[in-house]
């Protein structure tokens, strides 16, 4: 494969920020936009320094306890007590109307945050820290791969949606049933698979088996991965190694682990990256 020299397209970068600390927001709106995915929509006048153009990175959902008043809260927030922390993606953000969309994987009770967004109805209430920085900022690939499984559906999508129309490419997407799909706005050129793990639990090598079928091509290659862990690191593997990508063309990332709470990921993460 021949590398191509990165243009200075500029006009294409898209916003860096640090991540603002928590705010306490209010949900306005609720919908389910697939059999096993939620959308909550947020806002709060504390949202008003968040930039425009944020779609897709990520943000932390701080939850409440059960039961528990705004003002206690909020209190907690201020004192600097951490309460139960989830990661999440910005999946839509209006800055005109202060209005944020985050999606929730609807994983039942067994989560914190899903059992948060089942539950939740306009008028209740979570904290939200961030935005941090937005994973693909910047876009001078000749070909795009993306590859997400439901939990980074979003931050696959708002970067297909952020890509310049003439963009090529594959996407690829893990859900758990047909009804999961999503209409993603992405360039005509990029070309989209979505395949059906009905037990995400279940190691799935779906992924890579389709990527390792893909006619490699020439140019320059952009990468927007992320999913379960145990995929990313295959993934990694043989666009790193076999392929040699570049690691500053690749953004790819586990979001999770099978087996594992978000807690104990993280630090399974920090001590690998240590």
């Amino acid at each position: 494969m021949s590398a191509t020299p990165l243009p200075p397209i500029l006009d294409l970068k898209r916003p860096a920020q640090r991540r603002p600390g928590a705010r306490v927001v209010t949900v306005i709106a609720k919908r389910r936009i697939s059999p096993n995915m939620i959308r909550l929509t947020v806002t709060a006048p504390e949202l008003a320094n968040v930039p425009a153009g944020c779609e897709g990175a990520n943000c932390k959902i701080l939850l409440p306890e059960r039961g528990e008043s705004r003002d206690a809260f909020a209190a907690r927030l201020s004192a600097g007590q951490r309460p139960v922390t989830r990661t999440y993606t910005v999946r839509h953000w209006r800055p005109e109307v202060l209005e944020m969309d985050v999606d929730f994987v609807d994983h039942g009770d067994g989560g914190p945050a899903s059992a948060f967004a089942l539950r939740a109805e306009p008028g209740d209430f979570c904290g939200l820290a961030g935005p941090g920085p937005v994973k693909m900022s910047d876009f001078y690939a000749d070909w795009y791969l993306v590859a997400a499984d439901m939990s980074a559906l979003p931050v696959a999508a708002a970067a297909l949606e952020a890509m310049p129309r003439d963009a090529k490419g594959v996407a690829i997407f893990e859900v758990t049933e047909p009804g999961d799909r999503q209409e993603i706005d992405a360039p005509e050129g990029i070309e989209q698979h979505w395949l059906i793990q009905p037990d995400p639990h279940q190691p799935s090598t779906a992924q890579e088996a389709l990527i390792r079928s893909l006619p490699w091509p020439e140019g320059r290659v952009q990468t927007c991965i992320a999913g379960e862990s145990g995929v990313i690191k295959a993934l990694r593997a043989f666009l790193h190694q076999e392929k040699g990508l570049d690691r500053g063309d690749t953004y790819i990332s586990g979001y999770w682990k099978i087996g594992m709470v978000e807690d104990e990921h993280q630090q399974m993460k920090r001590r690998e990256n240590a």
